[in-house]
């Protein structure tokens, strides 16, 4: 690859992409007093309400301890709330309260805002076409870590030179 080529190298574009949408969305959260981590878990959630703390864990792909930090901090708030799961009380269920249904219409609001304009001047087939492509690329490479397994010996060597 040819040093002037670099902005069009994937894996620069899609870091580079990927920090501009948390940009934006850290200064519009940072408007209505929500942090991106925060925001991230009460999408989830909506999503996925009524899941248990491991199950919104694996889905977001957080360590248990860094979500529950952040559950805490949405219940202090009285955002979400943990409920007994009916077959086994030692098991608790996350929701949205209603109190933070108003804040979720923002939320998805702010989100389309930020998508529309990131996506300005794209036909809607090629967006979708676009967001297909992501899908792939996100499934095969979770295939490929699958497959691979952890990194070797000789692999950290060549990354530590």
């Amino acid at each position: 690859m040819e040093r002037s080529d670099l902005h069009r190298n994937f894996g620069f574009l899609i870091h580079d992409v990927a920090r501009l949408m948390r940009v934006a969305f850290d200064r519009r959260g940072r408007e209505i007093g929500l942090t991106r981590s925060q925001w991230w878990v009460l999408t989830a959630l909506y999503a996925k309400e009524g899941v248990t703390q491991s199950e919104l864990a694996a889905f977001m792909d957080l360590e248990k301890a860094t979500l529950g930090r952040l559950l805490d901090r949405l219940e202090e708030k009285e955002w979400i709330e943990r409920r007994p799961d009916r077959q086994d009380r030692r098991i608790k269920r996350v929701y949205l309260t209603d109190r933070v249904q108003g804040l979720m219409r923002s939320l998805r609001a702010i989100a389309a805002d930020i998508r529309n304009d990131a996506s300005k001047g794209i036909e809607r087939d090629r967006y979708e076409a676009f967001v297909d492509t992501l899908l792939q690329i996100k499934a095969n490479l979770h295939a490929f870590d699958e497959l691979r397994g952890p990194a070797s010996e000789s692999q950290r060597e060549a990354a530590d030179d």
